[in-house]
């Protein structure tokens, strides 16, 4: 019995300092996703009448009020909708920093940062940004579109 609780011992003793360092490895390494967390959550819930003369068409793009710095609404195809926050991931709190959409109408730029992201997914593709773009969720019942978080 005296043997077993030994053995129990120096087991723990080798188990327990390295249980210990990947909890503190795990607490460190998931750095990247702060960035994300800095743009203050603002509530969206918003209905679009997209139909109408006055908003995009596929492929194309336009600004809305919402969110943090304003919202980006993409059209890729008839009837998928993407709506991506203006305040870049990269520096979301930065006076003036907001993110643009270029003449290309597929590449939006930060105006501070020069980050750019690819609005078919949000995803960086130059630049110090490490991180996609915020994305709200859209949903479109081919009237109306809602954009919501």
């Amino acid at each position: 019995m005296l043997k077993n609780a030994s053995c129990n011992f120096h087991l723990f003793r080798l188990i327990f300092p390295l249980f210990f360092s990947l909890l503190i490895f795990s607490t460190f390494s998931c750095g990247k996703e702060e960035t994300r967390d800095q743009i203050p959550y603002v509530y969206v819930n918003f209905p679009l009448y997209v139909n109408t003369l006055d908003y995009v068409a596929e492929g194309q793009y336009i600004y809305v009020s919402g969110g943090y710095k304003g919202i980006i609404i993409y059209r890729p195809i008839r009837d998928e909708f993407l709506a991506y926050e203006r305040a870049c991931p990269h520096d979301p709190l930065k006076e003036g920093a907001r993110v643009k959409v270029d003449e290309s109408g597929l590449i939006a730029v930060d105006s501070l940062c020069g980050s750019k992201f690819i609005l078919t997914d949000g995803s960086p593709i130059e630049g110090p940004a490490g991180i996609a773009l915020k994305q709200y969720r859209t949903h479109y019942d081919g009237h109306v579109l809602m954009v919501y978080n």
